[in-house]
C-alpha cells in the first residue's frame, strides 16, 4: 500500500547516491549527513548521480518501506539548491513534480562509417 500523502515531512538528499544502498545504509545518510531520524514518519528521497533512480525511505507504521522508481529514458528534474546544502525540504506537490517533470535524454546518433 501507497502511504505517502500531503501531510507528511519530505527532505531531498541532493547529492547523488550509490542506489545499491538499501534500508540501513540509506538510514545512515538520513543520520549522520541530514540529522534526522528516520523512526519520526519523514520521507526521505535519494536520487542517483545520472538522475535515473530514485529511492524514497520512510517509516511506516509496521516498518520501513523503500520505494524504488527507475526510468527507462530521461532523468528526474531536481529543484535547484545550495551547493553547500545536504537536506533539502521539500513538499508532496515538489515530490510529484519531480516524478512526473522527467526530462528527456537527448541521444546522439551515429554516424555510420563507410
Amino acid at each position: 500500500m501507497f502511504h505517502l500523502h500531503n501531510s507528511l515531512s519530505y527532505y531531498l538528499y541532493p547529492l547523488p547516491v550509490d542506489m545499491r544502498k538499501s534500508f540501513y545504509t540509506l538510514s545512515g545518510i538520513v543520520k549522520n549527513d541530514m540529522a534526522q531520524d528516520v523512526r519520526d514518519g519523514a520521507v526521505f528521497i535519494f536520487v542517483n548521480r545520472k538522475g535515473t533512480i530514485m529511492k524514497i525511505l520512510h517509516m511506516e507504521y509496521a516498518g520501513m518501506v523503500i520505494y524504488h522508481k527507475k526510468l527507462e529514458s530521461g532523468r528526474f528534474k531536481l529543484p535547484g539548491f545550495d551547493e553547500n546544502t545536504v537536506s533539502l525540504t521539500i513538499n508532496w506537490q515538489d515530490l510529484a513534480t519531480m516524478i512526473q517533470s522527467v526530462k528527456p535524454i537527448k541521444k546522439r546518433l551515429k554516424r555510420k562509417q563507410y
